[in-house]
């Protein structure tokens, strides 16, 4: 184990004009922090901005310490638009501040870390009738990863046998083959 308040020379920087920087520094900025920039810089390109927006409004329901974002869950609304029109937009907020205030009062969700956790405890207490768009927010964001991961696989499935000497087949055909 390297000791941390150890001065070293820091890299990148001429012989002549070398720069001391502690083993802290050196592993927290040259090591850590271009690590953290690479994976960033990975998630931003296999992600597009619609995408993680979607994933930050869906982290903002997580249950653990009754840290809900009204505006962020809102905003995931506006994003299912299918599933919740202008009228239930306009309710929502209502709807969620009434429920969170709720969830931080109850002894039931007093241990509650996770989502799905939190969605029985709603059917369990019929809080599901009481605050029912809260309820479709917590199943759509429940939903989404199965779905999405259901839909990777299809198409994982798909590019194996849609090769290129079956890219002229017919759907039907190709549909036959994938079952």
């Amino acid at each position: 184990m390297p000791n941390m308040d150890k001065e070293v020379n820091a890299r990148g920087t001429s012989a002549r004009r070398r720069q001391k920087v502690t083993n802290m520094h050196f592993y927290h900025v040259e090591v850590f922090l271009a690590a953290v920039d690479a994976i960033l810089s990975k998630m931003n390109h296999r992600f597009d901005e619609v995408s993680s927006e979607l994933l930050g409004c869906m982290a903002s329901l997580r249950p653990k310490n009754s840290n809900f974002d009204v505006d962020k869950l809102v905003r995931l609304a506006e994003i299912y638009a299918e599933d919740f029109d202008i009228g239930h937009i306009a309710l929502l907020p209502s709807q969620l501040r009434g429920f969170i205030g709720r969830v931080r009062r109850s002894q039931q969700f007093l241990g509650c870390t996770e989502l799905p956790q939190c969605a029985e405890i709603m059917v369990r207490t019929r809080m599901h009738r009481s605050y029912p768009l809260v309820s479709r927010l917590i199943e759509l964001t429940l939903i989404l990863p199965v779905a999405t991961a259901s839909v990777e696989r299809v198409f994982s499935a798909m590019s194996i046998i849609n090769t290129y000497l079956h890219n002229k087949m017919g759907d039907e055909w190709l549909n036959d083959l994938m079952i």
